[in-house]
């Protein structure tokens, strides 16, 4: 799906609405989304973090479609892979760290629960359930809500394309398209169900063509363009604001390691896949653009990745540094006192 564009001052093809400082902006994102994931998995190697789902490969699609959503206004339902989201809504680095090492100052849920469990009641982020899927019918029910009480307010929800044979798709796919309800379905399609290629998962080449059935439509765009992702996330996002339904987004994206820290990707993927997806790094493809278009020099890129690693060193130092919850709360909130 190809940007619409606008001649800038600077002479190179934007898209439409946006200016040279967003696109920094969000370089920046990528690159602090990047060195976060890295340093998480360097963690887990380390035996300091128990678990990583990483979100490299899919940093554009991330930062692209949830740069269009009002924090706080909007709802956010992101899936464990979506560090990229929550950061670009706006949780920071501290906070995140914080949530991978179990501390109790953890926004999230106090140290409490796994990596990738993303909750914040001031930015609308809720936080989902472990099991694949689960997010999608709660979206549809909170953007039901929306509707009935006559809020202003687009809820997103954030899948993989695993998620896609689930029941719950189904289901919140279709009440959606009954309802007509102001929710965007974003897939963040790689290819794989862990293990299980796209082959042996789904008999179509893109799975947006299953959008018709629930009477909206479905949208195939590269995610790993973050401006191609940004304008259909913004075209959905206008839709549901007018009243006309849901949109269903797939981004093709690659993920470009393992499932999780647990897995070795290496039993069902060749070294030449490997070596081919290397090439669609969506931070790469990004960097390209900005060098080409005369945004970004050499000085800038240098500038961005030194302040991105001190953002990410004071977030692991804090962190490591705090306290880890009581285990006399251990069980607070679980049962009725």
């Amino acid at each position: 799906m190809a940007a619409k564009t606008a001649q800038t001052k600077v002479g190179v093809s934007m898209p439409l609405g946006l200016k040279p400082e967003a696109l920094l902006d969000w370089y920046y994102k990528m690159v602090l989304i990047r060195t976060l994931d890295e340093r998480a998995w360097a963690l887990n190697r380390m035996g300091k973090v128990g678990f990583v789902a990483s979100c490299r490969g899919h940093e554009g699609a991330q930062v692209g479609s949830a740069s269009v959503m009002r924090p706080g206004v909007d709802f956010i339902l992101p899936y464990y892979r979506d560090m990229g989201v929550a950061i670009t809504i706006g949780l920071t680095p501290k906070e995140h760290m914080l949530s991978l090492l179990a501390k109790v100052e953890d926004v999230n849920s106090r140290g409490r629960q796994m990596p990738g469990h993303w909750g914040d009641q001031s930015l609308r982020i809720i936080s989902g359930s472990s099991p694949v899927a689960t997010q999608v019918p709660h979206a549809a029910g909170i953007a039901y809500a929306s509707k009935l009480r006559g809020e202003d307010a687009v809820t997103i929800v954030y899948f993989g394309d695993g998620a896609t044979s689930r029941g719950d798709t189904h289901e919140g796919m279709n009440f959606a398209g009954i309802h007509k309800l102001p929710v965007i379905f974003l897939c963040e399609f790689n290819g794989l169900a862990i293990s299980v290629p796209q082959e042996k998962q789904m008999a179509v080449q893109n799975v947006a063509v299953r959008a018709q059935g629930y009477g909206f439509p479905g949208v195939t765009v590269d995610g790993t363009d973050v401006l191609a992702v940004y304008e259909a996330t913004k075209e959905a996002w206008d839709r549901a604001r007018r009243g006309e339904g849901p949109t269903f987004i797939e981004c093709k994206v690659q993920r470009m390691l393992p499932h999780s820290s647990d897995d070795d990707d290496r039993r069902y993927r060749s070294p030449e896949e490997m070596e081919e997806m290397r090439k669609r790094d969506p931070l790469e493809r990004f960097r390209g653009y900005l060098r080409e278009a005369g945004i970004l020099d050499e000085a800038m890129e240098s500038e961005i990745r030194a302040r991105a690693k001190r953002e990410v060193d004071e977030a692991n130092d804090y962190a490591e540094r705090a306290p880890d919850p009581a285990p006399e709360d251990l069980l607070t909130h679980l049962y009725a006192e």
